[in-house]
């Protein structure tokens, strides 16, 4: 009798949420704010072409969609989140254990992350190593030695002879910002790794490790300038001797305006991203919960507009935006992988 009574008290809750998840007819969208205008875009085509109303977009950072995506399944969660990094296992088992099991991974095609200064200021070529040294918030002692000490670099000049004398000044995203994680992967541990008694940590303590790579300087050198790209372009304009990080399709929109430094000798464009000789390069998601398709109307269709030749292929409206293309053997993969929902395993 009590496991009846279980069982139908289960099915009651079940059939709520799915009425509940009736009640909004609006697919609802969080996340990153680097695929934050790809996806507005394909929401916008969607919203004019089809019968189904525009998605609902928030920018919150990959980080923080991600944690509103995986709080449970029901009308007061979203559908979809945007992503500027893979999700992390951390973050996977965090949807299995509030009960969103099924997980739909869709990679769209590959982004750079720019380190851009106005067009008056003068242009950089930094190597990853500067990058690290310039940023980070512990750096091996200049005097010797495999001591750390709190990072002394205060302009441009002392990381490296040559440069300008301007202070060090950079405008990035926060912790919660996929951005951020890319760039702490990518540029930050590709500097630090440089270091040969840093990366013997790695195999003896990688959370010490990690802490010393991925550790940002907090002394007012690097300003979180939180998830809007714009603002950052326009600081940058309003202060030449100042840099910006975050995704090459806001600097691709505003060469008028910003100009790339180059990493390691490489400009980031669309070949060298492409093909991954531009260092700090990466790839963009997002995520689908599967348990709201065929409940929420029209998620079928949004994906099937993000995931076709008119939007992500090579002559697509989104490369227009910035979007680097996938190889097209691994677009059909995925494109068809999206199709039948197919979750993802964890990460």
């Amino acid at each position: 009798m009590r496991k009846t009574l279980i069982a139908a008290t289960v099915a009651a809750v079940a059939a709520t949420a799915s009425v509940q998840a009736m009640a909004r007819d609006t697919i609802s969208i969080v996340g990153s704010s680097t695929v934050f205008p790809f996806a507005t875009t394909v929401a916008e085509t969607f919203g004019r072409t089809t019968d189904f109303p525009t998605p609902k977009i928030e920018s919150t950072g990959s980080g923080g969609g991600l944690k509103l995506f995986c709080e449970g399944v029901g009308v007061g969660t979203p559908d979809i989140t945007n992503a500027s990094r893979r999700i992390k296992a951390s973050e996977y088992e965090n949807c299995q254990s509030s009960g969103v099991k099924d997980i739909v991974e869709v990679k769209i095609g590959y982004d750079g992350i720019a380190i851009a200064n106005s067009k008056e200021g003068e242009q950089f070529d930094l190597s990853l190593k500067e990058i690290f040294m310039a940023l980070a918030k512990k750096v091996p002692n200049p005097e010797g030695g495999e001591e750390l000490i709190d990072n002394p670099y205060k302009t441009w000049y002392d990381v490296r002879a040559g440069l300008p004398k301007t202070k060090i000044e950079v405008l990035g995203p926060p912790p919660t910002s996929g951005t951020r994680d890319a760039f702490a992967e990518l540029a930050m541990e590709g500097g630090c790794k440089t270091f040969d008694f840093i990366k013997a940590i790695k195999g003896e303590d990688k959370d010490r490790y990690k802490a010393i790579c991925h550790g940002i300087r907090e002394d007012g050198r690097y300003i979180e300038a939180g998830e809007n790209d714009n603002l950052i372009v326009q600081k940058l304009v309003a202060n030449p001797d100042a840099f910006g990080i975050f995704g090459f399709s806001f600097l691709d929109q505003n060469r008028d305006k910003i100009q790339a430094a180059m990493v390691g000798g490489v400009s980031p464009t669309f070949e060298t991203i492409g093909d991954g000789s531009y260092p700090v390069s990466r790839s963009l998601y997002f995520y689908v919960k599967k348990a709201h398709v065929g409940t929420i109307p029209g998620m079928e269709e949004y994906i099937a507009e993000f995931t076709s030749d008119n939007a992500w292929g090579p002559d697509g409206y989104l490369i227009d935006k910035g979007l680097i293309p996938l190889p097209e053997d691994m677009r059909e993969s995925i494109a068809k992988s999206a199709e039948n929902l197919e979750p993802m395993s964890k990460p």
